[in-house]
């Protein structure tokens, strides 16, 4: 804020600066010209000299032409005048300058045009100042406080027309975060909770097994039947452990991610557009050949932007595990289904791990030094599922393809 306010200072200065050069540039001009009369008697002064014939009707500025006939009124005139020896004869040539000069008007509207030009920058810089600087200074901190993890206080709304929707922006941001530490802080309790639960109901069994274990190897039962039941139990209690063992991996196995879909019904244009703006620059870089096929523009079923999400995992997949070669997005129909396409070149995954891509956390053998958490098809297919579609993929010859099924609305 303060170095724009320097700025419009600095604005203000220059331009009083141009007019005040500009101003005493006009007038010193102004002073070295002569008066329009004055040039018009000296071509009378030489044409008299030469012995032409005058009339003052051929000067705007001359009254009267008059020459010396020994009257006492040559001296006498109601008007201005000047007297002239001209070769040895006395003239007096009367002359007007009432008429304003040009040059006073073209000075006054200099002066007037700059006023206004002036007014207008300094107009701009404080409009700038009030409408876009002083908003945006006031919410630059914002991201800062974000990111410190002050997530309880509201932003305030602004009716800002250039900040309004960032603004509304941030704010869903700041209740997403908000929302992903209140789940955080669940999934933690609740997973100190259940291994808590954990750790007493294997410690139990646990202590029965090692009891018998001691017994057996200490010789305590002695006769078969004993040594038998002491084995039956310990079996039971490892059938115990089992048990808990399963139940935790089916528990680690569950769905343990939410996903927020707004279903709604959008054109398939409004997310091939975001698609392709992005990806056209971004693959040109590579130089990667990028092509999206011409699709006839219909009405789906479901999150555009969660759409979008998907085929940006789909294409990043792609980009990552493709030989850059090409890249290309194709459409379909199939009863009330739109479904998209997209192949890329250089699939290297085998065909009995191709079931498998859409697991969580499952990274198949062709990623290499790729990094990666192995969640991108799995989020994709969690994210078609709730918005009632679906997605699957098949290889053919080096391509990879991966197609979304997009609902149309009923």
């Amino acid at each position: 804020m303060k170095g724009f306010n320097r700025i419009i200072a600095a604005a203000v200065i220059i331009m009083a600066a141009v007019i005040i050069i500009l101003d005493a540039v006009m007038l010193k001009s102004e002073k070295l010209s002569q008066p329009l009369y004055k040039v018009e008697v000296s071509r009378i002064e030489r044409e008299l000299s030469q012995g032409a014939q005058v009339s003052a009707g051929d000067y705007p500025h001359i009254t009267g032409i008059y020459s010396y006939d020994g009257s006492p009124d040559f001296y006498s005139s109601d008007g201005e005048y000047l007297i002239r020896e001209i070769n040895g004869q006395l003239w007096r040539i009367d002359y007007t300058d009432s008429e304003p000069h040009s040059s006073g008007r073209t000075f006054v509207l200099m002066n007037v045009f700059l006023a206004a030009f002036a007014a207008a920058v300094i107009g701009i810089l404080l409009y700038i100042r009030r409408s876009i600087i002083k908003p945006f200074n006031e919410i630059s901190e914002l991201p800062e406080k974000l990111s410190k993890g002050n997530l309880t206080i509201p932003l305030k709304e602004k009716k800002s027309r250039y900040f309004g929707r960032f603004i509304w922006g941030l704010d869903m941001l700041r209740q997403e975060l908000e929302q992903s530490r209140q789940r955080e802080l669940e999934y933690a309790r609740n997973e100190k909770t259940f291994l808590l639960s954990l750790s007493h109901d294997i410690k139990t069994p646990l202590a029965a097994i090692k009891l018998y274990a001691k017994a057996l190897s200490k010789g305590i039962y002695t006769t078969a039947d004993k040594q038998r039941s002491a084995a039956d139990s310990i079996d039971g209690k490892a059938d115990e452990i089992e048990g808990i063992v399963k139940e935790l991996s089916a528990n680690l196995s569950s769905d343990f991610m939410d996903f927020d879909v707004r279903s709604g019904e959008f054109y398939l244009s409004e997310v091939m557009d975001e698609i392709k703006n992005y990806y056209t620059d971004k693959l040109s870089v590579t130089r990667t050949e990028f092509n999206i096929e011409k699709y006839s523009d219909c009405m789906l079923s479901g999150d555009p932007d969660r759409l979008v999400e998907v085929l940006q995992n789909i294409m990043e997949n792609a980009v990552k595990y493709g030989d850059g070669r090409s890249i290309s997005v194709s459409f379909s129909e199939e009863e009330d289904c739109r479904l998209i396409t997209v192949a890329n070149t250089g699939c290297t995954l085998p065909e009995e791990e191709l079931p498998h891509i859409f697991d969580s956390f499952w990274r198949g053998s062709n990623t290499g030094s790729q990094s990666g958490s192995g969640l991108g098809l799995y989020i994709c297919r969690r994210l078609m599922a709730l918005m009632n579609g679906d997605i699957y993929a098949d290889t053919a010859l080096d391509t990879m393809k991966v197609t979304v099924v997009c609902r149309k609305p009923e």
